[in-house]
């Protein structure tokens, strides 16, 4: 699983101790907002593996100590995202899956929580693995099986879209599949926010293969980049190869 993280970090003026139980100081601290549970801490999880890795820090396959429940929880460097000044986009990622918690096929944050030198996002688990591993072993799937899950990302997002966000990174190591065999997004590093429908951003960012011409030729462009993306993942599915 490829996590590339972005998200808006505002600096907390509150102190609070650190791992280590020592006050911190105001700048170790980030505002994370209405996903933040203040007594939530590393110890109330029992870390069984890693699920995926990223820029600034590692996904890992969690069991609470409480319930016994099992999450995916994405634990991030903040010296990592404050050195590459990331913080915007790490609480942009956090703001989109706050949204994300009522549509069925995108993964949902329950809360978060921050130590001295991590932050943890508590995800929802989805264990059926990546789409991408599913390709990969089957090369490519019948028609009616690439149609379900197509139209399943494109009510992922259409309720994206509906919210006036951008996903901008839609390909198979960024759809899972649950137990039932539906389709779940994840990974909104890459999202961005506020844009209405007529309106267009700049930004180069995605992966290659499944960029809309737009966007390689450093064009303006608007939400409807996410269709091209989908064209080009319902293409690899049907024929087991990127398109381009």
């Amino acid at each position: 699983m490829q996590t590339a993280v972005r998200v808006t970090a505002l600096m907390d003026q509150s102190r609070r101790p650190d791992d280590n139980g020592q006050p911190s100081s105001p700048t170790d601290n980030i505002n994370l907002g209405p996903s933040a549970n203040p007594n939530a801490k590393p110890t109330d999880f029992d870390f069984l593996k890693i699920i995926g890795k990223g820029s600034f820090g590692k996904v890992l396959l969690a069991k609470r100590k409480s319930d016994g429940r099992f999450y995916a929880v994405k634990v991030l460097q903040k010296k990592s995202i404050l050195k590459k000044k990331e913080q915007n986009h790490i609480m942009a990622e956090r703001n989109v899956l706050l949204k994300n918690v009522k549509h069925p096929f995108l993964v949902g944050l329950h809360y978060s929580f921050q130590t001295k030198e991590k932050l943890y996002f508590v995800l929802d688990y989805v264990n059926g693995g990546e789409l991408f591993f599913h390709l990969q072993r089957e090369r490519c799937f019948r028609e009616p099986r690439a149609r379900f899950y197509a139209a399943e990302m494109a009510s992922a997002v259409g309720y994206l879209h509906s919210l006036n966000i951008i996903y901008r990174d839609l390909k198979p190591e960024n759809i899972l599949l649950d137990c039932q065999g539906h389709i779940v997004l994840t990974d909104f590093g890459l999202c961005k926010e506020g844009m209405e429908p007529e309106e267009t951003t700049s930004t180069f960012c995605g992966t290659p293969e499944y960029l809309a011409p737009e966007v390689l030729r450093k064009q303006p462009y608007d939400r409807t980049v996410d269709w091209w993306c989908l064209g080009a993942v319902l293409y690899e599915m049907l024929f087991g190869l990127v398109s381009f």
